[in-house]
């Protein structure tokens, strides 16, 4: 059975080993999938994710990449195995949603202008905590974009306060006011967090959004689940997810 939050929201984009490679424009999986103690593992019948991504500055939107849905087993989903993610075709702006330890995982290519709002003293001001000082990310995306790239953010999709989905919201949206710069906001109970997934203070969740381990593979792609070389930071070291 499904996890509710993949249910008409998002693909699953699972995969069985870091030779796996998503393509997320041409929804193919390329690689040989390895033995499985049960016979070979049967694709789903894909999901298709409604279109209409926002872009986090204009009004512009943009249609979600369609990705593979794959069914690994319980064990695999346990173990975290990494995934590999073709970011290549996120456009400038653009978000897509892949699946890693059965969780939601936002993968946003940020523009120049998003970047600038992560510095505006007008956004940092009013961040619980600007400079990710509590245990939300591994060392590495400790700092003010809380990535390895800045162009792309990589988090966890899932509000620290009672554990809903936020959703990508543009600059400007009406729900939120002329000066809200873009960002995530859980429309559940109003938590909102800024273009780095940051929190912001007065809302219900107490923490920022956690990062995943990750690195770059090469420049255009992600591998999800395995640290870059030399650390051996763990994602149970998060203080909340």
């Amino acid at each position: 059975m499904l996890p509710l939050w993949l249910a008409g929201k998002v693909f699953r984009a699972q995969a069985r080993g870091p030779s796996k490679r998503i393509d997320l424009l041409s929804s193919t999986v390329s690689g040989t999938p390895p033995a499985h103690p049960e016979g070979e593992i049967k694709r789903r019948d894909f999901l298709f994710l409604a279109a209409g991504a926002l872009t986090v500055v204009g009004a512009a939107t943009a249609a979600w990449p369609f990705i593979d849905q794959m069914n690994p087993d319980k064990q695999t989903i346990a173990l975290g195995v990494p995934i590999d993610v073709d970011v290549s075709g996120i456009e400038a702006g653009q978000q897509i949603i892949v699946a890693w330890r059965d969780r939601p995982v936002f993968i946003l290519h940020r523009t120049p202008e998003n970047l600038k709002t992560l510095k505006e003293p007008q956004v940092v001001n009013d961040l619980r905590d600007p400079d990710s000082k509590q245990m939300q990310q591994p060392p590495y995306a400790a700092n003010w974009h809380r990535s390895i790239n800045p162009d792309y953010l990589v988090v966890v999709g899932i509000c620290t306060h009672l554990g809903c989905i936020p959703h990508l919201t543009k600059a400007g949206a009406a729900e939120l006011g002329a000066s809200w710069q873009g960002g995530y906001f859980c429309p559940c109970h109003g938590s909102k967090y800024d273009l780095s997934a940051r929190v912001f203070e007065g809302v219900p969740a107490p923490l920022n959004l956690p990062v995943p381990p990750y690195h770059f593979v090469d420049p255009k792609t992600v591998r999800i689940g395995a640290n870059p070389k030399g650390s051996n930071w763990s994602f149970n070291a998060i203080e909340q997810i």
